[in-house]
């Protein structure tokens, strides 16, 4: 799908726009992509001008929220087919996203492209063909195209979230310049995928799973097999796990993790909040 390339607006930004024009200002400068860039909004009585595009003035909108211009309002960057999956700011201008109120990528403290970078670091991802299992917003996708991987190979199987990457000035387009034909991206259960995957085809991996609870059939040693299948020898691997609570989970997720790809034919150690694995 095309990515969208008109307004993105927050609560703050909405509010801001309209103080502006009602303290007399001509135009209004700031970010309208989520601190991707700065631009100016010329003030109008009834409406404001971006990019040769009028559009109303938008002054109740909802906190945590992300809203785009839908060809006759801005609408919630949200989505319920069974869940409901979300766009949501953060302090970084870079977005989280939620399913079902559930955040899906660490925010807190550092933004969700930076934590992204820390790990796409572990795999080394320069001249190398990236195996990204669950793409999300495709930032594992983001940081491995500015390292300098040859190619990546990414996986999602949520058309929701998806449609999200499209709305998202910080997910790659796989058909922008920037990425220059080395990303592909299938909307495509990446358990079922990787089956058809010749034996060493990548030279990275990148496995950034739903929480055990939600799909723990991409925690399985079955799935776990079919990842040694695919990864060259001494090739590098990164299990994003999280680290949930073993007083209210009774897991030791991480750990078990590691015990099973090491008995998948690798060697691991625990790393980041998930575990680092090089083929043996």
């Amino acid at each position: 799908m095309p990515h969208y390339s008109g307004p993105l607006l927050t609560q703050p930004q909405a509010e801001a726009i309209v103080a502006a024009q009602a303290a007399g200002a001509a135009v209004w400068n700031g970010s309208l992509d989520l601190e991707r860039s700065q631009g100016e909004a010329v003030l109008e009585a009834q409406s404001w001008l971006w990019q040769g595009q009028r559009y109303p003035y938008a002054a109740r909108l909802k906190d945590r929220t992300i809203y785009y211009w839908d060809g006759d309002a801005f609408a919630p960057v949200s989505r319920y087919s069974g869940s409901l999956i979300k766009l949501v700011p953060t302090r970084w201008g870079v977005p989280t996203f939620e399913i079902d109120g559930i955040k899906m990528l660490p925010s807190e403290s550092t933004s969700p492209l930076a934590d992204a970078q820390r790990k796409v670091a572990l795999i080394e991802p320069r001249g190398k063909t990236v195996l990204d299992t669950c793409g999300g917003l495709g930032y594992f996708a983001a940081c491995c195209l500015e390292a300098g991987a040859a190619a990546i190979d990414s996986f999602e199987k949520n058309a929701d979230v998806l449609w999200l990457r499209t709305l998202n000035p910080w997910s790659p387009d796989p058909d922008s310049p920037a990425a220059g034909g080395r990303l592909r991206l299938s909307h495509a259960d990446v358990q079922q995928a990787i089956a058809q995957r010749p034996d060493a085809s990548a030279d990275a991996v990148l496995h950034d799973p739903p929480r055990f609870g939600i799909a723990g059939e991409l925690y399985s040693q079955a799935f776990y097999a079919q990842l040694a299948r695919v990864l060259r020898r001494g090739g590098k691997l990164f299990h994003y796990t999280g680290s949930p609570n073993r007083l209210t989970s009774g897991r030791d997720v991480p750990r078990e993790v590691q015990k099973r790809l090491q008995s998948a034919g690798f060697k691991a150690e625990l790393a980041l909040d998930g575990v680092f694995a090089v083929r043996r």
